[in-house]
Parts: C-alpha cells; sequence; structure tokens
C-alpha cells in the first residue's frame, strides 16, 4: 500500500491537487517536528496547515481556540470527512468532558479541540498525561500577547503544558499579526528556534477604499450598484442590520441580515441563503464570517469605522478569495470618527466599576465566596442590566473585561445541540423496557436512530426526528427523555444557544479581587493607539492605502498597488489628459443611449480599467450622470 503524502491527504480529504502558497512548507516544518509560527492573512487556510499533519502523524492534535462557534464548525467538518473529531470548552457539564477525555485517551479521536480556560483544569491535565499527543496547533495566537487585540489570559498557561510533556512541539497561527505581537507569542508560548512563516499582506487583487460622505446610505447604494456581485456590509449594531437590510431590499437589492442575537436556526438560515446566492447582499455585526469560506464575495463594505485595523483588515480580506478583483470600502463621515473614540473609552470602565458588575454577576448567579469555579451559567444581558439597573453597553464593556483579566470567560449565543448518554448498562436498559412499556418505542427509536455509541459517549440527537418516528410532538419526546433522566438511566443536554458565562476562578470577595491597575491602564492605552491607527487609515490621502496596512503588521513594500482611492487620485493627476479623454468617451456614448457600466466599459474598452471606473464614479459624484432603478446610467438633463 502506497504511504500517504501531504498531497494525497490533500487530495483524499479537500479534494485539491494544490497547496496555498505557504500551506505546503508549513506542513512539511509540521512533520519533521519543528515548532512553527505562521502568519496567515484571512483566506489563506490556516486549518489545513494542522488538520492535514493531523491526519498522516500517529496521536492526537489537540487544537487550542477561544471561538466555541468555531470549534464546533471545525469539529463538523472534520467528521463529514470521515475524521474522528471532538471539541471540550465551557458550555459541557463534567460528565461528558469526563467521557470525551477519556474516548481521547484511548485514540477514538484524531482530533481535539479545547478552549484555553479548559486546559489549565485538573480533569484535563490529569488526561493529557495519558494521550498519545501529536502536537499543540494553537489558533489564533495573537490571544497570548497583552499587544494583540483580543488578549485571553488562559493563553499563557500553554507553554505550561510542557512541564508535563517537555517533547511537546506547538504549531502557533495568527492571521494579524504586527511585529510586536509576533515576538510576544514566540516568547510567551517558549517556542524552540521556531521556523517562521509569513505570507505577505500584500492582496494585489483587492482594491481598499475610503470614501467620506454625509450621505452613507446613497453613497453605499452607489457601490453596490457599481460592483457586481455578492456583497458584505459590516455594521455595528443589531438594530441596523435589519434596517439597512429592509432598506436595499426596498432598492431592488436581494438583502439579508445577521447578528448574534438571532436564534441559531435564522442564523443559519440567512447565512445559507448568502452562500447560495440567494441573496445578493448580507448585513452583519463582527459576530458574521469566521470560519465562512466563500470564495466569490465581490466587496465588503465598513458602515461603522472598525475598532483597529486588525478587524478592519480580517473583514476586508473576505473579499476576493477567489483571487479575482474585488473592493473592500470603508464609507464614514467625522462623527464615526468621534464615536470610535467614544467606543473605546466606554469599552474601559473604572476599576470601581468593574467590581461593581462582578458583584452584581455574583448576586445574579446566587453564588456563594469560593464557589462556582469553572461552572457555566447561562446569561441574559438585558435581563442581567434591567435587575441592576445597569446600562447594557457599560455592562457588556465590563464583563469583557472581567475576562481580560481571567476571572470570567464570556461566551455570546452559539448553538449548542441536545445531547444523550445512557447510563445504564444494556442489561439494566432492557429490564427497564419490559417493566415500562410505555417507554419502550422512545427507547428503540433512540436506539435505532443512534446505535450502540450512546452507552459510550454523549451523541447528538433530534427530537423532530424522535418526534416524526414515533408520531409525537416534539415536546412529549423532550418531557419522557427528561423523565428517564430523573430516573438515572440516561443524561440529557437539552438543546441551548443562549450566551454563557463561565467562572474561570472561585468566586472572588468584589472588593478585595485582584485587578491588575497597571495591564488595563496599559491595555487601554493599547486600544487607543490602535483606534488612531485606524483613524489614520481612512483620513489620509497621500499613501496607498495597502502600504499603510503592510507597514502596520511590520511588512516594508516599495510598490503601490495602484488600485485603492490613493492610488487611483494619483494616476488620474499624473495621467490629466487620459482622464479628460475618458470622460468625453464616457459622456459621448451616454449620448447615444443608456447603459450599464458593464456595457459602457465594453464600447469605451479602456486600457486602464481602474481609472475608467473612477471617472465614471466623479462624473456622478458631479451629478453629470445618474443611475436609473434599473442600474442603468444616463446623463442629467
Amino acid at each position: 500500500m502506497t504511504a500517504q503524502t501531504p498531497e494525497t491527504v490533500l487530495n483524499k480529504y479537500w479534494g485539491h491537487d494544490h497547496f496555498r502558497p505557504l500551506q505546503r512548507e508549513i506542513v512539511q516544518a509540521v512533520l519533521e517536528g519543528r515548532d512553527v509560527l505562521a502568519l496567515l492573512p484571512t483566506g489563506g487556510g490556516k486549518s489545513v496547515c494542522f488538520q492535514v499533519p493531523g491526519i498522516l502523524r500517529d496521536g492526537i492534535t489537540i487544537v487550542v481556540s477561544p471561538l466555541i462557534a468555531l470549534m464546533q464548525d471545525q469539529v463538523q467538518q472534520l467528521k463529514k470527512k470521515g475524521v474522528p473529531a471532538l471539541a471540550v470548552h465551557s458550555g459541557m457539564r463534567r460528565t461528558e468532558i469526563d467521557i470525551a477525555l477519556d474516548n481521547a485517551v484511548y485514540g477514538k479521536y484524531k482530533f481535539l479541540y479545547v478552549s484555553p480556560e479548559r486546559l489549565q483544569t485538573e480533569i484535563f491535565r490529569e488526561r493529557f498525561m495519558k494521550m498519545k499527543v501529536s502536537f499543540l496547533a494553537v489558533d489564533e495566537a495573537h490571544c497570548i500577547s497583552q499587544w494583540g487585540c483580543d488578549f485571553r489570559p488562559p493563553y499563557l498557561q500553554l507553554s505550561s503544558l510542557r512541564q508535563l510533556k517537555p517533547d511537546l512541539q506547538f504549531l502557533a497561527l495568527t492571521a494579524t499579526a504586527t511585529p510586536e505581537v509576533r515576538d510576544d507569542i514566540v516568547e510567551k508560548l517558549g517556542l524552540k528556534a521556531p521556523a517562521l512563516f509569513q505570507k505577505s499582506f500584500a492582496r494585489t487583487n483587492l482594491s481598499l477604499v475610503v470614501r467620506k460622505t454625509e450621505a452613507k446610505e446613497k453613497k453605499l447604494l452607489e457601490i453596490l450598484r457599481k460592483v457586481p456581485g455578492t456583497g458584505i456590509v459590516y455594521v455595528r449594531s443589531r438594530k441596523a442590520t435589519l434596517t439597512l437590510s429592509k432598506w436595499l431590499e426596498e432598492q431592488q437589492i436581494a438583502a439579508t441580515y445577521y447578528h448574534a442575537g438571532l436564534s441559531h436556526e435564522e442564523r443559519m438560515k440567512r447565512q445559507q441563503e448568502w452562500i447560495d446566492d440567494e441573496k445578493r447582499v448580507i448585513v452583519a455585526t463582527n459576530a458574521f464570517g469566521m470560519g465562512i469560506d466563500k470564495p466569490n464575495v465581490r466587496v465588503v463594505v465598513h458602515l461603522d469605522l472598525p475598532e483597529n485595523l486588525e478587524a478592519y483588515f480580517q473583514e476586508a480580506g473576505r473579499a476576493g478569495r477567489d483571487e479575482k478583483k474585488a473592493y473592500a470600502a470603508v464609507v464614514y463621515h467625522d462623527s464615526d470618527v468621534q464615536r470610535l473614540r467614544a467606543a473605546v473609552q466606554q469599552s474601559y470602565p473604572s476599576i470601581e466599576y468593574l467590581r461593581k458588575i462582578y458583584q452584581a454577576l455574583s448576586n445574579y448567579f446566587q453564588l456563594a465566596e469560593g464557589s462556582a469555579e469553572g461552572e457555566s451559567f447561562e446569561f441574559d444581558l438585558d435581563d442581567f442590566s434591567g435587575r441592576f439597573n445597569l446600562r447594557g453597553s457599560a455592562a457588556f464593556a465590563g464583563l469583557k473585561k472581567l475576562e481580560e483579566e481571567g476571572f470570567i470567560q464570556l461566551s455570546e449565543s452559539f448553538y449548542r445541540p441536545s445531547k444523550v448518554h445512557f447510563t445504564a448498562d444494556k442489561t439494566a436498559l432492557y429490564e427497564f423496557q419490559v417493566a415500562n412499556a410505555s417507554f419502550d418505542p422512545l427507547i428503540k427509536a433512540m436506539l435505532r436512530l443512534y446505535g450502540g455509541e450512546l452507552f459510550n459517549d454523549f451523541v447528538v440527537i433530534a427530537e423532530r426526528s424522535l418526534a416524526r418516528s414515533l408520531k409525537m410532538s416534539e415536546g412529549e419526546v423532550a418531557t419522557m427523555i427528561h423523565q428517564l433522566a430523573r430516573l438515572q438511566l440516561l443524561e440529557y443536554e437539552p438543546a441551548s444557544e443562549k450566551p454563557e458565562v463561565t467562572f474561570l476562578t472561585p468566586r472572588q470577595d468584589a472588593e478585595r479581587m485582584p485587578l491588575s491597575v497597571e495591564r488595563l491602564s496599559s491595555r487601554r492605552e493599547l486600544a487607543n493607539r490602535k483606534a488612531e491607527s485606524m483613524i489614520h487609515f481612512v483620513e489620509q490621502e497621500h499613501r496607498c492605502r495597502m502600504q499603510v496596512v503592510m507597514d502596520y503588521f511590520g511588512e516594508a513594500s516599495f510598490s503601490e498597488c495602484g488600485a485603492c482611492d490613493v492610488c487611483l487620485a494619483r494616476k488620474k493627476k499624473d495621467s490629466a489628459h487620459s482622464f479628460g479623454e475618458y470622460k468625453e468617451k464616457i459622456i459621448h456614448l451616454l449620448s447615444q443611449r443608456p447603459m450599464t457600466v458593464d456595457e459602457l466599459e465594453g464600447e469605451a474598452n479602456p486600457h486602464d480599467r481602474d481609472v475608467f471606473v473612477e471617472v465614471v464614479r466623479e462624473l456622478v459624484d458631479q451629478g453629470v450622470l445618474a443611475y436609473d432603478a434599473y442600474w442603468v446610467l444616463r446623463i442629467v438633463k
């Protein structure tokens, strides 16, 4: 039998013949047993870099990720490929974690996804010692750095796993890291002579555009009319996703909306409509986009300023993953700049306010001092804020800072499907069925649909499928499963999609909890610097925008992109003659008949398409041309 290679694995499980740039080199370095730091921009295919060597090597690959929804998604994708994988995170009960880790020890899985706070628990470290670990992949590795935009204290404990396994190999991956963060990752993880791979942040097919305007919706409409194809529009508030998508529909643009407050079913439905091109545009908060690989997105528009360049470039980078021409536009006005500065200040409340929020949280869940370490609780921010007379946005900011300080973990809503595990053995269960005929059909249906694995592990079930099979309602099925749980024949975890708060330390005395004034102060200063870098990016009009981004991420570049609005303005100035020629030709062609932009371009056959499109935009801005309701350009009489 021919030995598997990275190429055969890639083809077998992903259906690709070739790796993307740097993927093959990263995979090879992992297979050689080296510590690796890989910086791949959004869409660079980070998961393949640890999944391919994980399949090839003996043992289990442990993947650390702070994003529960992304962990669940990758586990499902691996299972569909026939690769056994599981995730352990804060939303699971101790019994479920216990069984999952036992199965990992026995070699049942190739991949174990773990949220960082679980790595320090006694239950994990005890099993970790017994596992045959291939290597440890640290996804979103910038979370280990206090200089990063998304610091997570539990990441700082990852290097301590080498005390348990001195030969443990690390692969650290991130999409956004400044030189400061990159050096911090190497130091904090204790990487040994790491192989460093960094793909250029330059995106030659992506045109970065900034438009300052008082009429943002009108400018958005103009952009969507000019750029055909699928788009994402990012806004800051959940309410705006709904109102803006409705308005776009009224303008004859098929649109939907997405935010974390929707039910799992609604989110999946709207996301799929957009993926399947049933809806051209999706208006979303930044909760949207992680783990979604839609290659043909032609335009990403930000109608609110992102908090930093890391977030902006990650979201903008969701356009043009197919390497074809795409656009990322920021549409703003002066008030947005002030709003961003105010939002950064609000996100760093005082020490006194943090103590107040922690005390309110402890009262909300009625926790005694010293209790609740490692426990998770369903959490409703609106109910919490109302009960303690707090402003929701300020309370949320306080909770995020308590998370940064390592006291709690706040998981925004993620879908957790129903799960069942039979605790009674087969003999005891059969005896129960004989003695309780009313439960017999349900138990038989569960065994028929989900098999003997129910006795070994928690298995995802669908009450709807059981109800259909038994000609009962979902409520009746759920009630009967709850009864079986009370009789201690099984353990049942009903589906949930509510946010959760996990206490990472025993419940503290709020007045004495060790909050780091110095760290909170330095994080505030860092957030201010990052916000100012974002503001500088949109306000400056003299330097190529792609160069500004590359410089921010520590990559020197002496060549301009030639496609951003700054470069196009320079082209216009340098080639005023051809710019004037394009104006004359456009007006001449449209005086003969109205046309769409594509038709106009076909007739004009410009030697520089970007400049040609810029001329059209300027003529529309000047009121010389206008679009009608059918996206056709006409000369304004």
